[in-house]
């Protein structure tokens, strides 16, 4: 079995392909999987349903022991897939406090941390596509609107 990370792997059913990729992909891929789900508002905000997750990034924990906290992102680990976020800690039984960790996908963004312009950048320039696309789709509904009234407008003028 190849150990090298594929570009041009395809979706698998099987979870041992699904590890696989996921262990032996680069950070600059990890980094995109390590995203989490938008609140509604930011959604509408955004026009976008999630976005990689980054230091300084305020989140709610959704489910297990902790959900309904929530706090700014400590730490992101994007070799393991998981996250700290400020405040939330677990006491061992000698009563020392350790940082819990959290899947992505076991939060949801409230508030992202936009000091970095690429970022910001990023979130406009797939703001800006899609709207775009939205614009040049009504300009060509109108130009083959006026170009059926024409041969009409001919035939009723003489």
């Amino acid at each position: 079995m190849k150990t090298e990370f594929s570009n041009s792997w395809k979706a698998s059913e099987q979870p041992r392909k699904q590890i696989k990729y996921r262990h032996n992909a680069p950070l600059h891929i990890k980094r995109k999987l390590v995203s989490a789900n938008f609140t509604k508002d930011l959604r509408k905000k955004y026009e976008k349903r999630n976005f990689p997750l980054r230091k300084g990034d305020v989140v709610k924990v959704m489910r297990g022991e902790f959900s309904g906290k929530s706090g700014k992102v400590d730490s992101v680990n994007y070799s393991d897939y998981r996250l700290s976020v400020e405040g939330i800690f677990r006491a061992k039984k000698d009563g020392t406090k350790v940082k819990m960790y959290f899947h992505p996908s076991k939060v949801q963004i409230r508030e992202l941390n936009l000091e970095d312009g690429k970022r910001k950048t990023a979130l406009e320039r797939k703001m800006g596509q899609k709207k775009t696309e939205v614009k040049e789709d009504k300009e060509n509904k109108k130009e083959k609107l006026k170009i059926k009234k024409l041969p009409t407008e001919e035939k009723n003028a003489p």
